[in-house]
């Protein structure tokens, strides 16, 4: 290690028989030597390197196009039995799961108070008719009395004033007989609506069907002067349901009454139940944001599977194409890496020395594909169909089925 300063300057070769370099000479080589090296880094990048492509094969194909969409299962006549009278239910009938038939008589309400109410218009009735009776008698009566002394007073043998006497209590008989007569349609109309009364104490089912549910237990009290409270809910045949799912307004213009589908429940993983849309309603729903359409799709439920309210996937066949011309969908995304910026495009010092590496990818065009024919890449227009998210059908293009259409690649 050297000791003195001569030694260094020795080391360093800056002694009397050293040369030095000018300033101006040292900036110049670190300069060149940071162009050769841009220059290096650009040719590596630049440099063809062996491409390798993925593949794949068109061909014919049949094509099923699907929209999917979620809803429940749920019974196609679903009746909430109420009841219009307040009271003490003094028998409930049925249970859960209970079938029944059209009335079916399913609780009953204390009906003590109606019952006095239907004999006090039942003993009105009675007595109505009694007075019917008496003023039909009182009518003949009168009626033969004015006759004689007509005829009596015809041959001059009754003072007129008598005839005149008759005839007032005959008129007045008249109208004692309409005046009864009255009174026994009113006791009647009265009967009628306590017997009204009185039956809706028996709340019986309108319909054949399976109790959902019951809200209700002997003894309990019913209060129906704000609201009728619902006692019972009854599913008309279970065997025949419907699923209700919400379609997406993009997808509402494909889809129609009478398209097939098939969707799945929780409950029966690998089982896929087959229904039919019957009827697509108008009317839009907006659930956080997102428009869509309730369609209602009719089920067969032979076996009883099925049971109301249980979620379901529904895919709905919105077109379907058999042997189609198709390629995956992979193959409508791919396109080329774009071709790098030639040199003499580039200008300054800074765009030698940070040259774009050749590595942006164009992005894929659905109008045209990649094909790989004679180990060469290929682009052709094309004019796509419908797809069903992994197929898309060509309907128009210089494509044949078994030609390798390019769907990916990589440097080999």
């Amino acid at each position: 290690m050297p000791d003195t300063p001569q030694d260094v300057a020795k080391t360093l070769g800056l002694t009397k028989g050293a040369r030095r370099i000018p300033r101006g000479v040292g900036t110049a080589v670190v300069l060149a030597g940071l162009v050769a090296l841009a220059g290096w880094w650009w040719t590596s990048a630049t440099a063809e390197k062996p491409v390798t492509y993925t593949t794949a094969q068109a061909a014919t194909a049949d094509l099923r196009v699907t929209v999917t969409a979620t809803g429940t299962v749920e019974p196609t006549n679903l009746v909430e039995i109420s009841s219009e009278l307040s009271g003490t239910l003094a028998r409930v009938n049925v249970d859960f799961n209970d079938p029944v038939t059209k009335g079916t008589v399913l609780a009953e309400l204390d009906t003590t108070k109606l019952d006095a109410q239907v004999a006090v218009a039942k003993a009105g009735l009675d007595s109505a008719i009694a007075r019917v009776a008496m003023a039909t008698a009182s009518l003949e009566d009168a009626r033969e009395k004015y006759e004689t002394t007509q005829s009596l007073e015809e041959r001059g043998v009754s003072a007129h004033q008598t005839l005149v006497t008759q005839k007032t209590a005959f008129v007045r008989a008249q109208a004692e007989l309409q005046s009864a007569i009255a009174d026994r349609s009113l006791a009647e109309a009265d009967l009628d609506l306590h017997q009204a009364e009185l039956e809706k104490g028996c709340i019986c089912s309108p319909i054949d069907g399976v109790v959902l549910n019951r809200s209700v237990d002997a003894g309990q009290i019913v209060a129906a002067s704000l609201s009728a409270p619902v006692l019972f809910t009854i599913a008309e045949d279970l065997t025949k349901m419907e699923l209700q799912v919400y379609i997406d307004e993009a997808d509402i213009g494909r889809t129609k009454v009478g398209n097939t589908a098939e969707f799945t429940v929780d409950a029966y993983d690998e089982r896929i139940f087959p229904a039919q849309i019957t009827e697509i309603r108008f009317a839009p729903e907006t659930i956080d944001g997102v428009v869509s359409y309730k369609a209602i799709l009719a089920i067969d439920n032979a076996d009883m599977a099925l049971r109301p309210g249980m979620t379901a996937t529904a895919d709905i066949t919105v077109a379907q194409i058999e042997q189609a011309l198709t390629v995956p969908n992979a193959a409508l995304r791919y396109a080329p890496p774009a071709a790098p910026v030639e040199a003499e495009e580039r200008s300054g010092l800074l765009g030698m020395l940070i040259p774009t590496r050749p590595d942006d990818a164009a992005s894929g065009d659905a109008k045209t594909l990649w094909l790989l024919r004679d180990g060469k890449p290929q682009e052709i227009p094309i004019r796509a169909g419908q797809t069903d998210g992994r197929l898309t059908e060509i309907l128009q293009g210089d494509l044949k089925a078994g030609d390798m259409v390019i769907t990916d690649q990589s440097d080999g």
